[in-house]
């Protein structure tokens, strides 16, 4: 049985590296005390946003099993997925998907791209002939929008990275996963091309029941294909709701200055005031600060953002932030 509806659950995650020599030994945290759910019966895309350092991908790493946590928990239906039998973890891999940034290092280039394909076939048996194996492998590359007769047989040279990422999305689909994390699939490949890799995984979620976590520093993208969203800082969340909701109507001080970078492709709307941002000599993600992450970048900055760490306040509507302004 799923837990309380929820298909994933990620409780209180973190995740703490120790970095530097013998005598300076400290810890990093990179990932601090994440939370977040992924319903069941209701597809949906939810966006992991954020700088490069804030998080988002150490996230995916806990939730995919490839690293374990310093504390907290990834459940998924109702269990634990570091307390599971080889048979549920078997059926975990198998419903828990990844497609990765880069569509070139995912293919070896000496075997054709029917390797790919094929090679999750015979791991999870999912035909019992030849025929059946070229019917699925078919099947699945027609759904994202590709003709087997032009992609079977060939190199991975031989195709575009849209190609590539795409194919990577068909050997998803054939596993017939719940949830797929997306770590920047689109960040790697032409900007003519994204819009049709991106609308694939909207046809999965809608025509097939498909969930994303969809990992991006981008906000023009995700905008484009996210129910929910989460904006990373740094290994903390600084503010997290419906899409529109935290983009439109941020309110956390580093949520709205990251959405003021975002360029709008519009001549008359064009940028008049350059960004700055002071640079801070503590890492905020050192254990020793314990106020907000944010406090020595923070335009808006309190005495009482050094000594509190905020909590997430629901501000209505699902919208939460992290900041003692709410």
């Amino acid at each position: 049985m799923d837990n309380a509806g929820n298909l994933l659950e990620v409780k209180h995650l973190t995740k703490a590296f120790s970095i530097g020599g013998v005598f300076r030994k400290r810890e990093l945290v990179a990932v601090d005390d994440v939370s977040f759910n992924i319903p069941t019966g209701k597809p949906t895309i939810l966006t992991l946003a954020g700088e490069s350092g804030s998080g988002k991908t150490t996230t995916a790493r806990l939730i995919l099993g490839f690293i374990k946590p310093t504390s907290g928990e990834v459940i998924y239906r109702g269990k634990s997925i570091w307390k599971m039998n080889r048979k549920e973890w078997k059926r975990y891999r198998k419903e828990v998907q990844a497609v990765f940034q880069d569509p070139y290092g995912a293919f070896n280039p000496v075997y054709k791209v029917d390797r790919v394909l094929t090679t999750p076939i015979k791991k999870f048996s999912l035909a019992s002939s030849e025929k059946e194996t070229h019917e699925l492998v078919s099947k699945a590359l027609e759904v994202v929008g590709l003709r087997p007769e032009e992609i079977l047989g060939k190199y991975p040279h031989q195709l575009s990275g849209g190609q590539r990422q795409r194919i990577m999305l068909a050997k998803t689909f054939m596993l017939n996963p719940r949830i797929t994390l997306a770590d920047e699939p689109v960040s790697m490949i032409d900007a003519s091309l994204r819009a049709g890799v991106l609308n694939v995984m909207l046809n999965l979620k809608k025509d097939w029941g498909l969930s994303f976590i969809y990992i991006t520093h981008d906000l023009s993208t995700a905008r484009y294909i996210s129910d929910d969203i989460i904006i990373m800082y740094r290994g903390g969340v600084m503010e997290e709701g419906p899409f529109n909701m935290v983009i439109d109507e941020a309110l956390h001080p580093y949520v709205q200055l990251l959405t003021k970078s975002v360029p709008v492709p519009d001549p008359e709307h064009r940028w008049k005031d350059q960004i700055k941002l002071p640079r801070t000599e503590l890492s905020s993600q050192s254990k020793l600060v314990k106020g907000c992450k944010f406090y020595d970048r923070c335009p808006k900055r309190m005495e009482r953002c050094t000594k509190e760490r905020p909590g997430l306040a629901n501000v209505g509507g699902n919208h939460r932030v992290a900041c003692h302004l709410y």
